[in-house]
């Protein structure tokens, strides 16, 4: 049998953890159910990444960087603000509706994460990621456009996050086509109303 070198088999592996655990859920991802899954032996999974934490970490890094490209190849070049962010919004919500285990996987990992010590700071650099590439396409926006923005592009970026993610878990937990669009239109307006600093901010009580 010809040998795999680990630069060859480690992209397979996280395919086969991906297709595993999108199906099963985190808890089924073992190192033992990863390699039946690609047909290896147990040990390719330790040779290759370590730990099952190193192999969990690279789903998370694999999936997050093939919904950002696929966000990033919808970008409009010759679309005015409002109607970049809302291109942009739309792109990434149909990788939502076409991909939704992909993402219940990442918010399994999340959780999961959250409670180990050796992922934690791989969840933290990947939400730090992605508000990282937020907030580059709307500088990337508001450039191209002529746009003064009226707050710092990482505000908004988390604040336009903030939603997505709410949207997101109703999604997974309670989906409903016309509500989602309804809202999407909604936060797409709000936060180009954020960027343009029009809209009123609520003094909030002390507790």
């Amino acid at each position: 049998m010809a040998h795999v070198s680990a630069a060859e088999r480690r992209p397979q592996l996280i395919k086969a953890a991906i297709d595993l655990m999108a199906r099963q859920g985190v808890a089924a991802g073992s190192t033992r159910a990863i390699a039946a899954e690609l047909g290896v032996a147990q040990a390719t999974v330790h040779y290759t990444f370590g730990t099952k934490e190193d192999l969990y970490r690279a789903v998370i890094e694999q999936l997050t960087q093939d919904l950002v490209e696929q966000v990033r190849e919808a970008a409009p070049t010759d679309a005015g603000f409002e109607q970049t962010l809302g291109v942009l919004a739309s792109a990434l919500w149909r990788t939502v509706r076409e991909q939704s285990s992909s993402y219940q996987l990442l918010n399994e990992l999340t959780l999961f994460a959250l409670r180990s010590p050796q992922l934690r700071e791989v969840l933290r650099a990947h939400s730090v990621g992605v508000a990282r590439v937020t907030a580059g396409l709307v500088v990337e926006a508001a450039e191209r456009t002529g746009e003064q923005l009226a707050l710092p592009a990482e505000v908004i970026a988390r604040f336009f996050l903030a939603g997505f993610d709410g949207l997101l878990l109703q999604r997974l937990t309670l989906p409903d086509d016309e509500a989602e669009t309804f809202c999407l239109q909604a936060l797409v307006s709000s936060t180009v109303g954020l960027a343009r600093g029009q809209v009123q901010m609520v003094e909030m009580p002390q507790y």
